[in-house]
């Protein structure tokens, strides 16, 4: 189908590089016709290349920290300037834990550090939403979504803090999502997707064992960025209109597999 986000404006947090979800996420964006604005914090952009995919969609970036209410004030107040008018979707991929990036086990947390995973990784989600509710910056009908992971509900002891960023995120999206949707008809849903090699993704210890893992287990195998990108344009369109509140598997089967044949075959 073409042209699913004809006419609609957005907001796409978090794209770093060609590996990232979200920046697929623009490019199908894009090609469906939306118009939206890029953005991620000073110091990813000075990271990533993200200037090369708003060329490539004919857009702009505006940088913005994710954890400060003046910088996202100052994101969508800008972002509805140059779009022409209110947004109709938000992309919220962003997620960094420090404990994670230095090797800190779960039961050895620098709670400085979990503090910082909390209010980048799951905080963020809301105050990107109570910035937008307050400026009244999503049309009627529009769309929200987050990223999440299975270890939300699920023990995976490799994913340290970021499990319970992940849990706070859906918790966030199912309770703002009933006052955006009794207001505005706002849909606020997260998508729990597959282990997926972006640059976040790969940075945590044991991925690549966990990666074949999860694919044996998945009875149709390991969604990946690009497919994920096509579950969030649909998500975005008007298809979806009644779908909100909701943690959305987007893994396969991973999270409804007991356990696979593959598996199995391993183990004798």
């Amino acid at each position: 189908m073409n042209n699913l986000l004809k006419n609609k404006r957005g907001m796409i947090f978090g794209a770093l590089d060609e590996r990232s979800i979200a920046w697929k996420v623009a490019e199908k964006a894009h090609e469906q016709g939306a118009s939206f604005i890029l953005t991620n914090a000073p110091i990813a952009l000075r990271m990533g290349t993200i200037n090369q995919l708003a060329e490539k969609c004919n857009t702009e970036v505006i940088g913005a920290d994710a954890t400060s209410m003046e910088d996202l004030e100052n994101l969508f107040i800008q972002s509805q300037e140059k779009l022409g008018g209110k947004l109709d979707f938000v992309l919220h991929s962003i997620g960094m834990s420090p404990n994670v990036r230095k090797n800190k086990g779960y039961t050895d947390l620098n709670h400085e550090w979990f503090q910082k995973t909390l209010d980048i990784s799951a905080l963020s989600f809301h105050k990107t939403m109570q910035t937008a509710w307050k400026l009244d910056a999503i049309n009627d009908w529009g769309s929200i979504l987050g990223l999440s992971y299975i270890a939300a509900q699920e023990a995976y002891p490799f994913y340290s803090d970021m499990a319970d960023a992940k849990a706070a995120l859906e918790s966030i999206a199912r309770s703002f999502g009933y006052h955006y949707g009794v207001r505005n008809k706002v849909r606020v849903n997260t998508i729990s997707q597959s282990p997926t090699v972006t640059s976040a993704g790969s940075g945590i210890a044991g991925f690549d064992k966990f990666f074949d893992f999860a694919d044996e287990m998945s009875p149709l195998g390991n969604a990946d960025a690009n497919a994920c990108a096509d579950y969030c344009i649909t998500m975005f369109s008007d298809l979806t209109r009644y779908v909100t509140m909701q943690n959305l598997f987007h893994d396969g089967g991973y999270s409804t597999t007991g356990i696979s044949s593959k598996i199995m075959d391993k183990m004798v």
